[in-house]
């Protein structure tokens, strides 16, 4: 069971995203059409995250995902395929001491607007960034040996969110 560890936001976390964007531009090469830093290390009004640099990319063509497995490992992620996410590529790093999680889709996939909607939603709402850090760290402090029960308990805040950032984009293209 993976520890859950909270740490406050710091600009390092930024610049562990910036490394590793270099070194996945390099290996997806003219696959790539998008790389996104995602999550709570990317929202300073957050407070605090797992320093785990959550990345989105977005690529041409997700079935040719699987031939990058190898150079993926190589450089120490480990290839779970959809991970229970049709249409997603998904690769954890550092097995039980979590860096990086990247979620590849594929252009025109709705998890991409999920994803970028919900981190603009967090960046224009920071009352509502703030309670999802004091939330974090109040669950770290429950579940500091269990990191699916801290995700299951973050969730459904983690989902009224989203059905904010939903709205919010809805009411954005009626206008």
């Amino acid at each position: 069971m993976r520890k859950t560890t909270i740490l406050p936001w710091t600009e390092d976390l930024v610049k562990q995203f910036e490394k590793e964007e270099k070194i996945l531009k390099i290996i997806f090469g003219n696959e790539l059409l998008e790389i996104y830093h995602i999550g709570s290390t990317t929202i300073q009004t957050i407070g605090y995250a797992k320093p785990v640099i959550d990345v989105l990319i977005v690529v041409k063509d997700i079935e040719k995902i699987d031939l990058y497995d190898e150079a993926m490992i190589i450089q120490g992620y480990e290839p779970r395929g959809e991970n229970g996410i049709p249409g997603r590529r998904y690769f954890p790093k550092g097995k039980n001491k979590r860096t990086h999680h990247i979620h590849i889709y594929q252009e025109g996939n709705e998890n991409i607007d999920i994803h970028l909607d919900f981190k603009e939603y967090l960046l224009h709402f920071p009352e509502d960034a703030k309670s999802y850090g004091e939330l974090k760290i109040k669950l770290a402090r429950q579940f500091p040996n269990d990191s699916h029960q801290y995700q299951n308990h973050k969730q459904d805040f983690v989902n009224g969110l989203v059905e904010k950032s939903n709205e919010l984009e809805r009411s954005k293209k009626e206008k």
